[in-house]
């Protein structure tokens, strides 16, 4: 699976479970994991501590070394997986041009769970009042992105079993518009 496995991008608004399901896909399939806000830099993180959502100039940097991560995996070979916000159209072509063969799976779920579950954690410069900035930015995935939809209902270890059934009955390079 892992050698035709193309690079990954587990998408969605904060709180949706990125780096949680990131970390047990990647080691479900023996990927490595990094998470995308450790690609910020410090002044991103700052205005975000503020309160003060980014830009599209504050995230065009932190998504090209993104981008460059997802062309370059870690040991020259095999795929990766990536956490990313990767809210509007325009970031995630910006990431296909840099990985064609990208695939995202969009961690999809309603405010209000989302909301609940930032309130529940500290995060060190997300703050749960840019989850609604975050909200209005988010654009729905066209169907010629390849992508896996999934609902965050389910618990973390069935997300990741339905991701991978996806990926295999995919064969991981087709558009996937079905809910995991």
């Amino acid at each position: 699976m892992t050698t035709n496995l193309p690079p990954l991008v587990v998408m969605g608004v904060s709180g949706c479970g990125k780096s949680t399901i990131g970390a047990q896909l990647g080691e479900r399939l023996g990927v490595p994991f990094f998470d995308g806000d450790d690609f910020h830099p410090p002044a991103n993180k700052a205005k975000m501590a503020a309160g003060i959502p980014l830009d599209d100039d504050d995230r065009a940097p932190w998504l090209a070394e993104i981008g460059a991560a997802l062309a370059t995996p870690a040991g020259g070979a095999g795929s990766r997986i990536i956490a990313c916000s990767a809210l509007k159209r325009s970031y995630r072509d910006l990431l296909r041009s840099f990985a064609p063969d990208l695939v995202f799976i969009h961690l999809s779920g309603e405010a209000a769970t989302i909301s609940r579950r930032l309130n529940g954690r500290a995060h060190e410069y997300m703050p749960s009042s840019l989850l609604a900035s975050q909200l209005a930015t988010l654009e729905p995935l066209a169907s010629e992105e390849a992508h896996i939809l999934v609902d965050i209902l389910d618990d973390p270890a069935s997300l990741v079993d339905g991701i991978v059934s996806q990926l295999e009955t995919s064969g991981s390079r087709a558009a996937v518009d079905a809910e995991a």
